[in-house]
């Protein structure tokens, strides 16, 4: 029997490769001699460099890079296995886990390291760089990282404009004279697990300025500095980000990293299927396991399990998924590819404990569901 073991993070628990070692484990008690192949997944944000680092057997470097608010932090980028991919989250450099939350402000905060993490890649020769952009601190556009390449971003007087997205305001002029990016020569992939546009009601600074600190006054400074910026960007570059469908993914970093880097903005779970080869390694398996540690109606706008459950439609793999709770709306999934779906919780407990727990859970469930799916395999075959 072959089985994929290809599951997102529990988060607050378990990274996505501890989630595949557990499933793994637990489908090798019951199924000794069955090709169990780990797949570790990620959907653009937390834990999409481990992910395909360990999937592809590559490399982890560190570098220090500015932080969102101009302190130093220590930042990991990975190359993937055959050395021709970089693989990039911009939560390292430009997080909203590395600001404490009284001093979040998105008027000054800055993707500058993100920049310097794309330099870094470009040393390895890469032909590709994959860029994660969830869970940013920012609302900069991605200006910080296009200043850490060389980009210009001027006022009226010719002056480079400081770090943060309140700054875009000022902003006159564009010069790339000096920007060090080869563009054409190095694909970008931006993995995206939104899908706002950079301004409007349902843009950036509307719906994901006030989880960064913004108050109302602020989005309403934010939203007409990412205006002007589109302005400028169309101007010079000729190219309109305004409405760009994930274009306000990490504070309009997606649609910066189009406009400067040409880069092409996709789900994230689509990204990361296709640099796994998941559709090559999942060929003849007879059931693929996954998992994360919610489930619910949200799962459908671009989660991990959503995707790997249209790749097992396609593929007519059953699909199983684990999680640590199963909210309302899961059941939307059934039409998608998902076969069947486990709480891995098997008795009444806290978040606490589930979450300090979760790994034996983990473990458990999966030796349960294998050991019914190899009956019934078994029995197939013989009848």
């Amino acid at each position: 029997m072959k089985i994929i073991v290809a599951p997102d993070s529990f988060k607050g628990s378990l990274s996505a490769i501890e989630a595949a070692e557990a499933i793994a484990l637990g489908a090798l008690s019951a199924l000794p001699d069955a090709e169990v192949i780990k797949l570790p997944l990620a959907d653009g944000g937390e834990g999409t460099v481990d992910a395909l680092v360990s999937a592809t057997g590559g490399q982890l470097f560190t570098k220090r890079v500015m932080g969102p608010m101009g302190d130093e932090v220590e930042a990991t980028y990975g190359i993937m296995g055959g050395g021709e991919t970089a693989v990039i989250e911009m939560s390292v450099a430009a997080g909203l886990g590395l600001v404490p939350p009284n001093q979040r402000n998105p008027l000054i905060a800055t993707t500058y390291g993100v920049g310097q993490l794309i330099e870094a890649a470009l040393k390895h020769n890469v032909k590709k760089i994959v860029i994660g952009v969830g869970g940013s601190a920012t609302n900069d556009g991605g200006a910080g990282a296009v200043q850490a390449l060389g980009a210009r971003l001027l006022d009226s007087d010719g002056v480079d404009l400081p770090p943060g997205g309140a700054a875009l305001l000022k902003l006159d002029s564009i010069d790339l004279s000096g920007f060090r990016f080869p563009k054409g020569q190095v694909e970008v992939l931006v993995a995206c697990d939104v899908d706002n546009p950079l301004i409007g009601s349902n843009g950036a600074s509307a719906v994901y300025g006030p989880q960064k600190g913004a108050t109302l006054e602020m989005v309403e400074i934010l939203e007409a500095a990412l205006s002007k910026y589109a302005q400028v960007i169309h101007k010079y570059l000729d190219i309109d980000v305004a409405a760009l469908p994930a274009g306000g993914a990490a504070g309009g970093l997606a649609a910066g990293l189009a406009a400067f880097l040409d880069a092409k903005l996709q789900p994230g779970i689509e990204i990361v299927l296709d640099a796994v080869k998941f559709d090559e390694k999942a060929h003849s398996a007879d059931l693929v396991i996954t998992g994360e540690g919610r489930i619910d109606y949200q799962t459908l706008r671009g989660k991990t399990i959503a995707g790997v459950a249209r790749r097992c439609a396609l593929m007519g793999i059953p699909m199983v998924a684990l999680a640590g709770s199963v909210g309302d709306g899961f059941d939307k999934l059934y039409s998608e590819g998902l076969t069947a779906v486990f709480s891995i919780m098997d008795r009444p407990m806290s978040e606490e404990e589930a979450m300090r727990d979760a790994y034996d859970l983990l473990r458990k469930t999966a030796r349960d569901v294998v050991a019914l799916l190899s009956r019934n395999h078994e029995k197939g075959k013989c009848e």
